[in-house]
């Protein structure tokens, strides 16, 4: 069974993604195993994303529409996940998250900032209605929403770029930092 997941962190970035489903490496194992996944970027409407207390990790929770607008978060669509690549996913994100199905919307590639940029952002009301994407496919995903309180969530948001410059390497390993030579801080 072929599943389908929006991740708006760590796993944002191909070699954590990697090392977590296939193992070991933090690149594809096999031509057939890079084939099976397609990446694409993504913004899940009415959620937040938040640094979490202590750690190299960020939290989304659901966020209600606010004056300035509503609150989405720019992060990655996944297709071809396996039920095995879904239970290690299970196992990494743990007790503190639930996986749950939302509707995410594909973003055009000139709506991701030409380059895949993924970031978090507020969207002014008047684009709130859904001219942020517009073209972009609605579609069902499933995604780790935090249930672990927000006694342990930050104010401020966590920054993607940030934790591939700084924290990475300690999630990959020195050695698979240069695996995917394509990868620089963008997914």
């Amino acid at each position: 069974m072929s599943h389908t997941a929006f991740f708006y962190g760590t796993l944002m970035a191909p070699p954590v993604l990697h090392r977590v489903i296939w193992g070991a490496t933090a690149a594809p194992p096999t031509p057939a195993h890079a084939s099976q996944l397609h990446v694409r970027p993504a913004v899940l409407h009415d959620h937040r994303r938040h640094r979490v207390k202590h750690a190299d990790y960020p939290a989304v929770i659901p966020a209600k529409t606010t004056k300035s607008g509503a609150s989405c978060v720019r992060g990655t669509l996944v297709t071809g996940l396996t039920d095995g690549d879904m239970w290690r996913l299970d196992t990494f994100e743990g007790a503190e998250y639930q996986r749950r199905k939302v509707r995410v919307r594909v973003l055009l590639q000139e709506e991701a900032g030409g380059a895949g940029r993924v970031e978090t952002e507020v969207l002014p009301r008047r684009r709130s209605r859904g001219n942020t994407n517009e073209g972009g496919e609605e579609i069902e995903a499933e995604t780790y929403i935090w249930v672990a309180g927000a006694h342990r969530l930050r104010p401020e948001e966590w920054d993607f770029e940030e934790f591939v410059r700084d924290k990475m390497t300690r999630w990959i390993g020195w050695d698979a930092a240069g695996a995917d030579e394509g990868f620089q801080g963008r997914s």
